[in-house]
């Protein structure tokens, strides 16, 4: 399992297939906790690889620190510290194949279920990207899921990740318009079956569960959050306003409040029991999981919690 991209840059010939799990230092222990799914949980793990994208390993990203970018069709400020300011990268991969062969890409809070062979190995009917469609989702009916994508990467060569980013900054790309697929002709795109990116669900269809509600993350629970809320509709804006002022009066914690625990105890047992193997195994240490802890990146109770959780079945 690789820890960076760098391995692709400059590679000729043929690439094996290749998942890529972009990730930044806050969720570091996630995206390892899902590489180790990915291979863990797959009847074919060697007829694959898995890489991990790191956002410190892409300085064009850090380059931006504090500028202003187009979202929403409006001015936001790039902060590197966010939560997700890695999700540029999900439109990389192509590049790092050399644009050739199949890759998926995944977020860092998404773990297999079943076996990602399955999905690599797919027949795409001709199409450059699959997704799953999520109507509905910041009020958009249309809305189509890039948080995991199958891709056939030589039909992707207009991606060109650094390059579209800058844009952004010119505010010639709006970044919701561009992680949404919105400039992506629809007839190019796929639709997956739902279980490919389960949404905080975890059931007999579920192939790859995504913990995606930031605020009940299983190895977050009782931090203090640390991302920032989007406010796509008015009433988001409303709330988002009433925060601000709770925070005046009450202070920045009150304001931002904590992770919650999620509501369903099997994905928190899920993720733990993969933590313990992780651990286990030596692709974690226990001196890396209380750092991450220091810096509340990591809840507090994790070696409790993953000593607690009962051991996974075998693949």
């Amino acid at each position: 399992m690789s820890h960076s991209g760098s391995q692709f840059r400059g590679r000729a010939g043929p690439v094996k297939p290749t998942v890529f799990v972009h990730t930044n230092h806050k969720q570091l222990v996630g995206a390892i906790v899902s590489a180790h799914s990915l291979r863990r949980n797959s009847r074919h793990a060697d007829e694959f690889a898995v890489c991990i994208l790191h956002h410190k390993d892409y300085p064009f990203l850090q380059a931006r620190e504090g500028q202003r970018f187009f979202r929403d069709g409006g001015s936001r400020v790039w902060w590197n510290d966010d939560l997700q300011s890695f999700t540029p990268l999900r439109f990389m991969p192509p590049a790092l194949m050399g644009y050739q062969g199949r890759a998926v890409v995944i977020d860092p809070d998404v773990f297999a279920v079943g076996d990602i062979h399955e999905l690599l190995s797919r027949d795409m009917q001709g199409k450059a990207l699959m997704c799953v469609a999520r109507s509905g989702h910041n009020d958009r009916p249309d809305y189509l899921a890039s948080s995991v994508m199958l891709l056939d990467c030589m039909k992707l060569t207009h991606w060109r990740c650094e390059e579209q980013f800058n844009e952004m900054f010119a505010f010639k790309r709006d970044y919701s318009t561009w992680i949404r697929l919105g400039l992506e002709p629809r007839e190019h795109i796929g639709l997956l079956e739902p279980e490919w990116n389960h949404f905080d669900t975890l059931n007999e269809q579920t192939k790859l569960l995504h913990n995606t509600k930031r605020r009940t993350q299983p190895w977050k629970t009782g931090l203090p959050k640390d991302y920032t809320v989007r406010a796509t509709g008015w009433r988001s804006q409303l709330a988002t306003t009433v925060k601000s002022f709770t925070g005046l009066f009450l202070g920045r914690a009150a304001a931002s409040g904590y992770y919650k625990r999620h509501s369903d105890p099997n994905q928190e047992m899920f993720f733990f029991g993969l933590l313990r193997e992780c651990l286990e195994q030596g692709l974690v240490t226990e001196d890396l999981l209380r750092e991450e802890m220091r810096k509340d990146h990591l809840r507090h109770d994790a070696l409790e919690s993953l000593q607690q959780a009962p051991r996974l079945a075998a693949a």
